[in-house]
C-alpha cells in the first residue's frame, strides 16, 4: 500500500476531497495540519488514516518531525503533497530531506517559483513572454521604462497570486514604490500587457502526458481586483481553446512536468502589442505547479460532469484514470465584495438563477483578497447566459437622484392701500 502524506488537508476547506479520493484508491492517507484533531471537520477526519497536529505549518522542524514519525510507523513515504502554492517550496524541501522522488525537489524551486527564471523555459517552449527587468534603482528602472513605456507592473519575483503587485504609471509612482518596497524581497518589473488571462489546467501522468485538460478565463485583472478591492469573476471554459491547449502542452514539455495537477496562465492579447504579438495571440504569464486555487476544482467538476479529485488520485495510484467525463458547460464564478449595494440582493439572485446554482457561500478570509467575500458558482450552456448572469450578479444600485428643490414662493407685490376717502388738506 502506498503511503501519501498530505499537507494541510483542512485548508482550503474543499481539499479534504483529495484525501477522500486517495482513500477510495486504497492508499494510506497521512495528514499533517495546524488545526487540532478534534476541531477538524468530520469529512477531513473520516478520510485520513492518521493525522499529526503541529502548532504551525510554518514551523519546519515540527513538520519534519511529523514526516519522520510517519516513516517510523508506516514505512517509506511514496508521495508528499499539499497542492498549495504557499507550501510548494517546503514540500520540495521535505521530499529532498526524506528522498521522496515523486515530486519536485529543492533544486527545482527556482525554475518553478521565480518569474524571472520562467522566461527561459517559455523561450524553450516557443511561447512569447513580456519584456522584464529586475528592480534595482530609479535610473535602472527608468531605462527599462524608456524601452517599454508606461505603465509597467512590479511584483515579487517569487510571489503568490497578485499579492504585493503594483501598476506604475509615472515617475512619481515609481519613486513611491521604491521608497516603500520591502528591500529584502527581489522584485521583477514587466511591461504592461493589455489582455485577459486564459489558463491551461491539466493533470499530467508520469510520462508527461495529459490525463485531463481544461482551462479558465479571467476577463478582469487579478491585480486590480486585489488592489482596488473589486468584485471577482472568472469561468471554466466549455471547450479548451486549441491555441491555449497547444501552449499548455508545450510548456509542460519545456518544464518536464510529470505526475502533477497544474495551472498554467497565459495572456490573450486584447490588442496588437509590439513584439509580443497581434490581438488574440496567446503569450506567457506564469506557471503554477499545483491546481488552480480556491474552489476551482469543484467548478471544473461542475463544468465537465466529472471528478478531478478522483482523476488526480487515480494518477497517483495507477498513472491513468477511467473516471468518466460527461456533458460540458460553462461554469461561472462571481465573488461579491461586502459593503457594495447590489441591484439584486442575495435572495433575488438565488431566486432568479436557482436551477443553475451549484455553490453559494462565504469565502474564507485568507482567499477573499483575490476572490471577494461571498461567492456564487453557476453552470450555463451558452456564453450568452453566462454573460447575463455576470451582469445581474454585479449590477449595483443606481444612486437615488437628489430631490428637486422646491421653488421659493413668489413675493407678493406691495400696493398702496386704498384710501377710504380723500386725504384732508
Amino acid at each position: 500500500m502506498k503511503n501519501v502524506v498530505f499537507i494541510s488537508p483542512n485548508f482550503p476547506t474543499n481539499y479534504w476531497q483529495f484525501c477522500r479520493a486517495l482513500k477510495e484508491n486504497r492508499l494510506n492517507v497521512l495528514g499533517i495540519g495546524d488545526q487540532p484533531y478534534d476541531q477538524l471537520a468530520p469529512q477531513v477526519r473520516e478520510n485520513l488514516t492518521e493525522y499529526y497536529w503541529v502548532d504551525s505549518l510554518e514551523n519546519n522542524e515540527a513538520v519534519y518531525r511529523a514526516v519522520a514519525y510517519f516513516i517510523h510507523k508506516h514505512g517509506r513515504i511514496d508521495w508528499l503533497e499539499s497542492n498549495n502554492e504557499y507550501w510548494l517550496e517546503r514540500d520540495a524541501w521535505l521530499r529532498t530531506q526524506f528522498h521522496i522522488t515523486s515530486g519536485f525537489q529543492e533544486e527545482d524551486i527556482d525554475r518553478i517559483k521565480y518569474k524571472s527564471k520562467m522566461k527561459a523555459y517559455y523561450a524553450k517552449a516557443g511561447i512569447p513572454a513580456c519584456r522584464w527587468h529586475m528592480v534595482d534603482d530609479f535610473n535602472g528602472c527608468m531605462s527599462f521604462v524608456k524601452e517599454v513605456g508606461w505603465p509597467v507592473v512590479v511584483k515579487p519575483d517569487n510571489g503568490v497570486g497578485a499579492s504585493d503587485t503594483h501598476k506604475l504609471e509615472s515617475e512619481a509612482d515609481l519613486r513611491r514604490f521604491l521608497n516603500n518596497r520591502r528591500t529584502w524581497i527581489p522584485y521583477i518589473m514587466e511591461e504592461f500587457v493589455h489582455a485577459e488571462v486564459n489558463s491551461y489546467d491539466a493533470i499530467i501522468d508520469s510520462k508527461g502526458e495529459p490525463i485531463f485538460e481544461t482551462g479558465n478565463v479571467t476577463p478582469m485583472s487579478i491585480m486590480d481586483i486585489v488592489n482596488n478591492q473589486d468584485n471577482s469573476i472568472y469561468h471554466i471554459v466549455k471547450t479548451l481553446a486549441p491555441d491555449v491547449q497547444k501552449a499548455g502542452r508545450a510548456a509542460v514539455k519545456a518544464w518536464g512536468v510529470k505526475s502533477r495537477f497544474i495551472h498554467f496562465e497565459f495572456f490573450r492579447l486584447a490588442r496588437d502589442q509590439g513584439s509580443l504579438g497581434k490581438e488574440g495571440d496567446v503569450v506567457a504569464l506564469e506557471v503554477n505547479m499545483r491546481p488552480c486555487g480556491g474552489f476551482t476544482p469543484d467548478m471544473i467538476n461542475f463544468a465537465h460532469s466529472t471528478n478531478v479529485y478522483q482523476i488526480w488520485a487515480d494518477m497517483i495510484a495507477f498513472d491513468r484514470s477511467e473516471t468518466p467525463v460527461g456533458k460540458h458547460a460553462f461554469c461561472a464564478f462571481v465573488g461579491r465584495r461586502d459593503g457594495k449595494a447590489f441591484a439584486l440582493s442575495d435572495s433575488d439572485l438565488m431566486r432568479k438563477y436557482y436551477p443553475a446554482m451549484r455553490m453559494v457561500e462565504r469565502i474564507p478570509d485568507a482567499l477573499a483578497g483575490a476572490m471577494g467575500n461571498r461567492m456564487y458558482v453557476a453552470v450555463f450552456p451558452t456564453k450568452e447566459k453566462l454573460a447575463a448572469f455576470y451582469r445581474d450578479a454585479l449590477a449595483e444600485q443606481k444612486p437615488k437622484a437628489a430631490p428637486k428643490a422646491k421653488a421659493a414662493p413668489k413675493a407678493a407685490k406691495k400696493t398702496a392701500p386704498k384710501s377710504a376717502g380723500k386725504a384732508k388738506k
